[in-house]
């Protein structure tokens, strides 16, 4: 494994959330009511990404050795400014800094039961932009996120689709979990995102915040095989 480049100087916690937007929930389908799920989620399915994975536009980012590609989950993380606790969703934007443009990567996998650290938490695997101040964002539900591989679109993701939105989500997290001022809460990101691999370049894009760039190390794939 190689330290990523463009490493982020992010103070606080990113927190991720599976299965927060309907087209995932519609997807999986029947596979939610089976073992071990048993049933659609109650409550957020949340995971941290632990400060090895931050970086920020123009990043390298080396898969782990036999990894031959790489789930690009585009999204949207809330900066927290202040600490959050027991939120209700009509004060939620007392909490909230700002917003930005996010790719949270991840090898992929099929199971959400075990806990999937070597596929969500390897080195540069959570790119963060720049944060857009909160002032400037007036309904974060009109929000959208495009990427593209190579130049070519691969996927849009629209804040409209999910299932809890900002205040929501804000609320259920912090009712069990206090956030403080500085992390990162990531909305969502789609179930089988597109995928790159070594040697793509990807771009993901929002009219509103911003748009960040990456590629997927082909020097450092080749070297590791």
């Amino acid at each position: 494994m190689h330290a990523p480049t463009n490493p982020a100087p992010q103070a606080g916690t990113v927190y991720g959330v599976v299965l927060n937007d309907r087209g995932s929930v519609e997807r999986m389908g029947a596979a939610l009511t089976e073992a071990p799920y048993k049933a659609q989620p109650k409550a957020p399915i949340l995971y941290i990404k632990p400060a090895n994975t931050f970086a920020t536009d123009g990043a390298q980012v080396s898969l782990p050795g036999g990894a031959e590609k790489v789930e690009i989950g585009a999204t949207v993380g809330v900066v927290m400014g202040k600490p959050a606790s027991r939120v209700a969703p009509e004060d939620a934007s007392a909490f909230i800094a700002g917003y930005i443009v996010a790719a949270d990567l991840s090898l992929p996998h099929t199971s959400y039961y075990r806990p999937a650290i070597r596929e969500k938490c390897f080195d540069g695997s959570c790119i963060l932009g720049a944060p857009v101040a909160a002032s400037r964002i007036s309904d974060p539900a009109g929000l959208s996120i495009r990427t593209t591989i190579n130049g070519i679109d691969a996927d849009q993701f629209d804040l409209a689709s999910l299932v809890r939105g900002v205040p929501a989500l804000l609320r259920d997290v912090s009712e069990f979990m206090t956030l403080s001022a500085g992390d990162i809460l990531l909305v969502g990101v789609k179930w089988q995102a597109p995928t790159a691999a070594p040697g793509d370049h990807v771009s993901v894009i929002s009219d509103v915040l911003g748009s960040i760039q990456f590629s997927i190390d082909q020097t450092r794939h080749q070297e590791a095989a």
